[in-house]
């Protein structure tokens, strides 16, 4: 943490080839990051300097850096370009994309199908993806995406407690959020019995993707071109293709539309020998997900939530915004509602 190191950020542009820097100008939006706009010699550039933290260890930048270079690497132009990484200063600099955030009326099913043909082009690319290192909460069995959100829902009922919104969120923990995740593990089980799936079974290989996790609209921006590029790739790599379709459905920030989860998941599902499994894991695992982004819009009550919020800028007014996130996680918690089991599928 700590200030931008200017000097590093002006050698990483002179080793991109388009320096000199002539001006950095802080950007909104980066909830775990600090982004800048970087005006040098060759134009306008995007300028990251990463989160790093003893209790985070995860190495943003460089799962970020190597999948970004793999998928433009391997032809991939929906992303901004990769220009240089200065893993020891935990900078990265990027093309920077002329376009707007999306929001309820843009991200439709034009949207959609541009997410999915996205992933298709990462799928299809996977033979050049054997470096990658596994997404950041990978999983690889039904049981794995379990005991992630268990884990979530533990460190939740362990944070400190100080003020009035600290004990209101406490208490919805308890009386809300523990009962209705164990209600949903339980259809969980139960669903996977009924569909055939073994809880302890791992993906094999050519069933894994590479995935940009944390995707969804609330990393994308429209261009001028009337296209979607896609972004921030931090927590990228190896991962369950159900756990990218459920992802991309339960993040709350810029929500797809419900109406084409089906029509996503068996376009995702159809990239695998086995699509009616696929289809059905990610069915499963949708309402597991939907508590996992729960405890997710409650990270701002987590020591490293509030670490990355005040290193990326955001720390100001805390606690309206820890009171504005327990309301989301609220009506999110009151939103789920498992599906039934249909047929076997294995």
């Amino acid at each position: 943490m700590g200030r931008l190191d200017l000097p590093a950020a002006d050698a990483l542009a002179g080793r991109a080839g388009v320096g000199p820097v002539h001006g950095l100008t802080p950007l909104a939006g980066g909830a775990n990051n600090r982004v800048f706009r970087l005006d040098a010699g060759a134009g306008t550039f995007l300028l990251k300097s990463y989160f790093r933290h003893p209790d985070d260890p995860r190495d943003r930048l460089g799962a970020e850096w190597a999948f970004a270079r793999f998928a433009w690497d391997a032809g991939v132009r929906c992303i901004p370009e990769p220009l240089a990484a200065d893993p020891e200063a935990g900078l990265g600099l990027f093309e920077f994309v002329h376009g707007r955030a999306l929001h309820g009326t843009t991200a439709g099913e034009p949207a959609v199908d541009q997410a999915l043909a996205f992933f298709r082009l990462l799928r299809r690319a996977k033979d050049r993806a054997a470096g990658l290192p596994d997404a950041s909460e990978s999983c690889f069995r039904l049981s794995d995406h379990l005991a992630t959100v268990e884990r979530r829902v533990s460190r939740l009922r362990t944070f400190a407690v100080g003020g009035a919104v600290d004990q209101t969120a406490a208490g919805f923990v308890d009386a809300e959020l523990v009962p209705a995740w164990r209600q949903v593990v339980a259809d969980a089980r139960r669903n996977a019995g009924a569909y055939g799936l073994p809880l302890d079974r791992p993906l094999e290989a050519a069933d894994r993707c590479p995935s940009p996790s944390d995707f969804g609209f609330h990393n994308a921006l429209l261009a001028h071109d009337g296209r979607l590029r896609f972004l921030d790739f931090e927590y990228a790599g190896w991962d369950d293709p159900a756990k990218l379709v459920c992802d991309f459905f339960c993040q709350p920030a810029v929500p797809a539309p419900a109406s084409a989860f089906e029509r996503f998941a068996r376009g995702v599902a159809a990239e695998f020998a086995a699509p009616a499994v696929h289809l059905a894991r990610a069915t499963l695992l949708r309402p597991v997900y939907r508590v996992k982004w729960v405890c997710i819009m409650l990270n701002e009550f987590l020591p490293v939530g509030l670490n990355r919020r005040a290193f990326a800028g955001t720390v100001a007014e805390q606690e309206a915004r820890k009171a504005n996130q327990l309301a989301k996680a609220r009506a999110a918690l009151a939103a789920i509602f498992p599906p039934s089991p249909t047929r076997k599928v294995a």
